[in-house]
């Protein structure tokens, strides 16, 4: 599970929301919505805002797992050199 869909279904099941009613918010199927949460899918970044708002969720947190999920499954392929690839976007990121 990714770490943005493992959230989705926190805040969702925390207000007992069924997962057919995030998905008809997202004009989507719910099979996608379900995907999404068990990260075999990736959203998109509209789609989390959207997901964001629909839950009352703090949308830059969401953004963020949704970045991580997908800066971690491009450096999941190259694990011997990935450590070294994020230390140089870190400094890049800093300045």
């Amino acid at each position: 599970m990714s770490h943005l869909g493992q959230k989705i279904r926190e805040l969702r099941e925390k207000q007992n929301l069924l997962l057919r009613q995030v998905a008809a918010q997202l004009e989507v199927d719910t099979a996608l919505m379900s995907k999404i949460e068990r990260g075999e899918r990736n959203a998109s970044k509209q789609q989390v805002i959207k997901i964001a708002k629909f839950l009352k969720a703090n949308e830059e947190e969401l953004l963020t797992l949704w970045l991580a999920d997908r800066i971690e499954s491009t450096i999941v392929e190259e694990p011997k050199i990935a450590y070294g690839a994020m230390k140089i976007a870190n400094r890049k990121l800093i300045k």
